[in-house]
């Protein structure tokens, strides 16, 4: 099982992945996922076959990580162009979030 905390268990598990879902908007106890670790596993993704990247950018951690989280996420994607979705519905809203969600997907698949 991956563990967001130890990012090597994550990077082996990418080998036949094509887009990331980083779904911690809820993540409580781990701010570093909005922040050192998740600026770290971006410049791994540069690396893997991985060719996008969903961000969810709500939840119930504090603004202020989700905003840090926002701008490494947009940093990497400009930095080593990898493109990125950010999506910013709750997930307490569980329909909408659902539809945001594989809309972000999809249009990175495109």
């Amino acid at each position: 099982m991956a563990d967001p905390d130890r990012l090597a268990t994550l990077v082996g598990a990418l080998s036949g992945v094509t887009v990331v879902c980083w779904l911690m908007g809820s993540a409580t106890g781990s701010p570093g996922v909005h922040g050192a670790r998740l600026e770290t596993l971006m410049a791994h993704l540069v690396d893997t076959p991985v060719r996008g990247f969903v961000y969810e950018a709500a939840g119930t951690v504090e603004r202020q990580l989700l905003a840090e989280g926002v701008a490494i996420v947009g940093s990497a994607s400009d930095r080593w162009r990898i493109p990125t979705a950010i999506v910013r519905t709750p997930p307490s809203a569980h329909q909408e979030w659902l539809a945001d969600m594989a809309e972000a997907v999809e249009r990175l698949l495109r």
